[in-house]
């Protein structure tokens, strides 16, 4: 674990003795000849939180002599479609390419917090058997030998899925697969590790009391987003060549796809809301360093057809646009809302992405009403999640206290008020529901029109109206608030 990064404690209550214990039998999981030399954490400026300590272009990998030049240029220098192909040929072996990224996997952890289980001796017996596959002629399926990192929410059988909360360190371990996890291993997969989130789950923090903060590879004094931080961090250390979206890829520099709710399967996971809630259906997407990863996973999982995994997976396969797709678009802009105003990078970004469109023929329509729903959404999210009050209940029963972003997240939640807001506090049970309901509906049927008049083929705009920010400062996403009420399929892309 890096303990730098880490919640450092002598244990004075039982959850913190809980805490200690999983933190050192983590530790305990890397191969000691994994450990980053002390030379080398000691070159980190400490509080490693709390300075711009910018790991990537420190090198560590490649000083630390851990890794042989071969694991270098496995982990570095190969798209996900270059690694298949050389698994599938023979010129790279599951077992050494798996080997790459746990070893780099490893040092990720020391320098980020960024994982929560690891799986390093069994994802070695799983490679050696896929190896042995293919040297019979048997290729398993199309992830045939690569390693895939997993958000800490997916169940794998033989351990533990605590999503952040002490409370959850009681539960059983998983006798299980989640929905996914079954179809990545039969498409031929490696899972190897699982990755940090925050505590709820609800926060662009991904920092609970188990695992501890997940920081940012490119200044550790910034976050790595959430609720896949760990992912967005691992992947852009190239500890990872797969993972899962948004605001971690945002924050981190990758690539990322959220696809619309029940494409990529999501059943069987640890949830931090009690059953039998559908106002806002979760997604699962891919993370990555090149764009074409994205579609390699999507392509894959979908022509598994997950709903007979995961019933509530839709069995649409992948598809491909037809080659009759219109070469010149119309393409929609969430320019900016002036009462929530983009940081000078972003709208940078968004106008230099409108310039290039522009030069490609693409014809460009500034999205109309953007302030109003921008508010609707973000009265609306408030309001569901409102609803459900186990996340304080799941830390008060494990005796921890909540976190900061998660604390700040509370007090920013309750200082918001709006009409809809003060309407829906007067209402209580299935009348509250309803409300909501025939608002979300209200918006979507709205938006439709809107997307209809404007005969719009796709909408770009920022994930959120800043980059990476410091520590707990994140605060409410209301651009992507919006686009989850909406369902929308979004891709997210560092340049």
């Amino acid at each position: 674990m890096a303990t730098s990064a880490m919640t450092t404690m002598a244990p004075t209550s039982t959850w913190e003795t809980k805490v200690l214990a999983k933190q050192q039998g983590a530790r305990e999981k890397i191969p000691k000849e994994w450990f980053l030399p002390a030379s080398l954490m000691q070159a980190l400026k400490m509080p490693i939180a709390k300075h711009q300590n910018r790991v990537i272009d420190m090198d560590i990998p490649r000083k630390s002599g851990i890794l042989t030049e071969r694991e270098l240029e496995i982990t570095e220098n190969y798209t996900v479609e270059e690694l298949l192909s050389k698994l599938k040929s023979g010129h790279l072996s599951s077992l050494e390419v798996t080997v790459a990224f746990s070893k780099r996997a490893a040092m990720a952890q020391q320098l980020l917090s960024c994982l929560t289980e690891t799986y390093f001796s069994e994802a070695q017996e799983r490679a050696r058997f896929l190896d042995d596959e293919r040297a019979q002629g048997r290729i398993v399926g199309p992830l045939h030998g690569l390693p895939i990192s997993i958000k800490d929410s997916f169940q794998v059988v033989g351990s533990a899925a605590t999503i952040g909360f002490v409370s959850f360190m009681d539960n059983a371990v998983s006798d299980r697969n989640s929905a996914l996890v079954d179809i990545l291993l039969e498409l031929g997969a490696v899972v190897y590790v699982k990755t940090n989130i925050p505590q709820t789950m609800m926060t662009a923090d991904s920092h609970n009391n188990i695992f501890g903060r997940t920081l940012n590879p490119h200044n550790t004094s910034l976050t790595a987003g959430g609720s896949s931080g760990g992912e967005g961090a691992l992947v852009a250390f190239r500890g990872s060549p797969l993972g899962s979206i948004r605001i971690p890829a945002l924050c981190c520099g990758t690539y990322g796809f959220k696809p619309s709710a029940s494409r990529v399967p999501f059943g069987g996971q640890a949830s931090p809301v009690r059953e039998g809630q559908s106002f806002f259906l979760p997604t699962a997407g891919p993370l990555a360093n090149d764009l074409q990863a994205l579609d390699v996973l999507c392509r894959s999982v979908m022509s598994a057809r997950p709903a007979l995994y995961d019933s509530t997976a839709l069995d649409i396969p992948w598809r491909d646009l037809p080659k009759a797709t219109p070469t010149k678009l119309r393409i929609g802009v969430l320019s900016e809302d002036p009462f929530l105003p983009l940081h000078p990078p972003v709208k940078r970004a968004v106008a230099e992405a409108v310039k290039l469109l522009e030069a490609q023929g693409h014809s460009i329509h500034t999205i109309p009403h953007l302030a109003a729903y921008m508010a609707d959404s973000v009265a609306l999210s408030l309001a569901f999640f409102g609803i459900d009050d186990a996340h304080p209940d799941h830390i008060a029963e494990g005796g921890e206290p909540p976190v900061p972003s998660v604390k700040q997240a509370g007090e920013a939640f309750a200082a918001i008020s709006t009409p809809f807001l003060d309407d829906c506090a007067n209402l209580t049970g299935i009348s509250r529901l309803l409300a909501l309901n025939i608002k979300r509906e209200a918006i979507a049927e709205e938006w439709r029109e809107m997307w209809k008049e404007q005969k719009l083929d796709a909408v770009i705009g920022p994930a959120a109206q800043h980059t990476a920010v410091p520590h707990d400062t994140f605060g409410l996403p209301p651009y992507t608030l919006l686009l989850n009420l909406l369902d929308a399929s979004l891709h997210s892309s560092p340049r």
